[in-house]
């Protein structure tokens, strides 16, 4: 029951502000560690192999990290872990604020989602807006919530942390950029294999959350459409789910890329409402999720 009390806390009480006031949040942690190694190995030649010895050095200190606090006579630490690494609440508040800003204003709501994507928002219209946050709620319902809690089940607490930095390294030097590209290799790689399984699990849960004829068929067809290996599946689930479209194009630093849309038949006109049914299925897979996971507890 340990998951299950990690997962209610989490949709609890989420982040404290008053905590992470006054002591790093575990986050914050894993990116200095991160950015340690990318200042101290991140240069000169063999930045493949480098990029690799500081994902291998991650992938222990977080292994031994994971196994002392394990070891702990009480399993407190477990639970006050898993709802620290959880996700689940703070996606929801995110997303909801995106469209209680974009009901104030387009500026307000280009503002709101600028927290939580990596695209130029300055050009965005409403329905960009709406789409760019139900895009993040689905893909970080895999990577925030249902990935953590997965390694979790699979490999107790050293699992969830190896999950943890490794989705943190991916996110800080994981990228196809002149400096990243050779050293971020094997973080990136290593993220693409552990979050494999979850994707496609998070695309099964967002289904029986509504289960309809031929939905896993469309779901199959359209991942592959979608920039990344995992991100695809969850996009698609939650694309059909809401019936709307998903990805397509968009701009990165000045840069327009030509993406296709994930459901291109679904309603590419999309507002404050759409984003408000996304929060809804965050939950509704979440409540499912939990209902799992108690229910392996007890059998």
């Amino acid at each position: 029951m340990i998951l299950a009390l990690g997962m209610i806390l989490d949709a609890l009480f989420g982040e404290p502000k008053w905590l992470w006031s006054k002591v790093s949040h575990p986050a914050v942690v894993m990116g200095r560690t991160v950015g340690y190694f990318d200042k101290s190995l991140n240069s000169g030649t063999h930045r493949k192999l480098r990029g690799t010895i500081a994902l291998a050095l991650l992938l222990l200190i977080a292994l031994l990290l994971g196994l002392a606090l394990q070891a702990l006579p009480y399993k407190i630490a477990e639970v006050i872990c898993l709802a620290i690494l959880l996700a689940q609440r703070s996606l929801a508040d995110h997303v909801s604020a995106v469209a209680h800003a974009l009901r104030l204003s387009l500026n307000d709501g280009k503002q709101s989602v600028a927290m939580i994507v990596g695209r130029d928002t300055k050009d965005m219209d409403a329905s960009d807006v709406s789409r760019s946050a139900i895009e993040s709620a689905a893909e970080n319902l895999s990577d925030g919530v249902i990935a953590p809690i997965f390694w979790f089940f699979i490999a107790g607490l050293p699992g969830l942390l190896i999950y943890k930095i490794t989705n943190t390294a991916d996110s800080m030097i994981g990228y196809k950029t002149n400096r990243y590209i050779d050293f971020g290799w094997a973080s990136a790689r290593f993220d693409d294999l552990l979050n494999f399984i979850p994707a496609r699990l998070t695309a099964l849960l967002i289904w029986l959350t509504q289960p309809r004829p031929n939905t896993i068929q469309h779901i199959r067809a359209e991942a592959p459409k979608h920039r990344s290996p995992n991100a695809g599946w969850p996009e698609a689930a939650a694309a059909y789910n809401l019936d709307v479209a998903l990805s397509g194009p968009r701009t990165y630093d000045g840069r327009k890329v030509d993406y296709p849309f994930v459901n291109a038949g679904g309603c590419k006109t999309l507002g404050p409402s759409d984003i408000d049914a996304a929060v809804r299925l965050l939950w509704a897979t979440w409540a499912l999720c939990l209902l799992i996971v108690i229910a392996v507890s007890l059998f």
